[in-house]
């Protein structure tokens, strides 16, 4: 028994000097060094599509619609014949107007043959000068009264050429709300179809005018570069899909709805495929300006402290963790634009948050900006030494 407490008192002796040896090491955190970079300023709206032409097909003379030419849903060309109109009434129009000129154009011979032989005895004064004035005066009204002929016998045919009612532009036709006897009038309400000219088509993106304001102040300012009216543009469908091709702008309305206050801004798309139709919901994003100096830091690196300030931990050059309130401007993918509260340079903490701690101590290892998001910033666990103890296992 009394050689075994020496034995006792080496093991005591022995786990008491590795435990005084073992010193805890800061603990690990990733770190990334803050940089300036050009950044393009995305923005995402919503919008809707609107048909890139419209016309409502219309008469222009009374009648009964005796054919629709056209299908219901077909493109359609411009000039094609969509109706016929009764053209009887007209025909005689025409008929009775060709006559009228006939007549005329009769008329006329004789008066002016008059006139002539007047200017001819008023020299000689067989006749007076009033009767040679009248008969000049009869011959000219046979010439106004050719040309009125004339007039009337185009207006006739102008009638008679509108009993075939035409596509006033290219596009898809709508549904007929006027079907095979029906009677017209070229002053009604109701149009007969719709044309709508669909590739391409536009895109009105509503955007606040409080936003277009302050970015038109930051171009101003020369805080951004404008992209200009042509910026491309792309499309969210209603079912989460990318819509395939690449639209541009076109023009920012010049008038603020005052329900809504916001601003039109109209983009136009090829429609090809047909893939796009009036009144569809939409997401547009395109690139309204650049930064040239943009300070971007990870979402994951930002929190949120008491009072909802934006944060981060910025970590010093000995190591230490202060937190620092930042200001943000928007997002830019999955980054925070920073415009203020940092500097180019400075490290802040982007993973192993939770053993970073204002004020205290750590060991920054700095991560690539490709590396950010993958690291877990777990802390780092000091080297167990009971394996290295001589005393395991006596």
């Amino acid at each position: 028994m009394k050689k075994l407490i020496p034995i006792l008192g080496l093991l005591v002796s022995a786990c008491g000097g590795g435990s005084q040896q073992a010193e805890p090491q800061p603990p690990e955190v990733g770190v990334m060094a803050v940089r300036t970079e050009t950044v393009d300023l995305q923005a995402e709206l919503p919008g809707r599509t609107s048909a890139y032409e419209t016309s409502d097909v219309r008469p222009q003379v009374n009648g009964l619609i005796l054919r629709r030419l056209f299908e219901e849903g077909d493109n359609v060309r411009a000039g094609q014949a969509l109706y016929k109109i009764d053209p009887a009434p007209y025909e005689a129009q025409v008929a009775s107007a060709r006559a009228a000129l006939a007549q005329a154009k009769s008329q006329i011979a004789a008066s002016e043959a008059q006139a002539r032989r007047y200017g001819e005895l008023v020299k000689i004064n067989a006749i007076s000068k009033q009767e040679a004035e009248n008969a000049e005066a009869a011959a000219a009204q046979a010439r106004a009264t050719v040309q009125a002929q004339e007039a009337a016998l185009r207006s006739a045919q102008i009638d008679l050429a509108r009993t075939t009612v035409r596509a006033p532009i290219s596009g898809r036709i709508g549904r007929s709300t006027y079907t095979t006897g029906a009677l017209v009038s070229a002053s009604q309400a109701e149009p007969l179809t719709t044309i709508q000219h669909l590739d391409p088509i536009y895109v009105d993106i509503q955007q606040s005018s409080a936003d277009v304001l302050r970015l038109r102040q930051e171009i101003l300012a020369g805080k951004l570069a404008g992209n200009g009216s042509a910026a491309q543009v792309n499309l969210t469908l209603e079912d989460g899909s990318t819509y395939p091709a690449e639209g541009r702008l076109k023009f920012t309305d010049v008038t603020v709805d005052p329900s809504t206050g916001s601003q039109v801004i109209r983009a136009v798309f090829p429609n090809k495929q047909g893939l796009l139709l009036p009144g569809m919901y939409v997401r547009a994003s395109f690139v309204e300006g650049t930064k040239a100096d943009g300070l971007l830091v990870p979402q994951r690196a930002v929190q949120r402290d008491e009072k909802g300030q934006p944060v981060v931990l910025v970590v010093g050059k000995d190591g230490k963790v202060s937190q620092r309130v930042i200001e943000t401007d928007r997002t830019a993918g999955t980054n925070w634009l920073v415009t203020g509260g940092l500097k180019e340079g400075e490290k802040i903490v982007v993973s192993g948050q939770q053993n970073a701690r204002p004020g205290a101590t750590v060991t920054p290892q700095l991560m690539k900006p490709g590396e950010v998001g993958d690291r877990s910033g777990k802390e780092v666990e000091a080297p167990s030494t009971e394996a290295e103890n001589p005393s395991e296992g006596r």
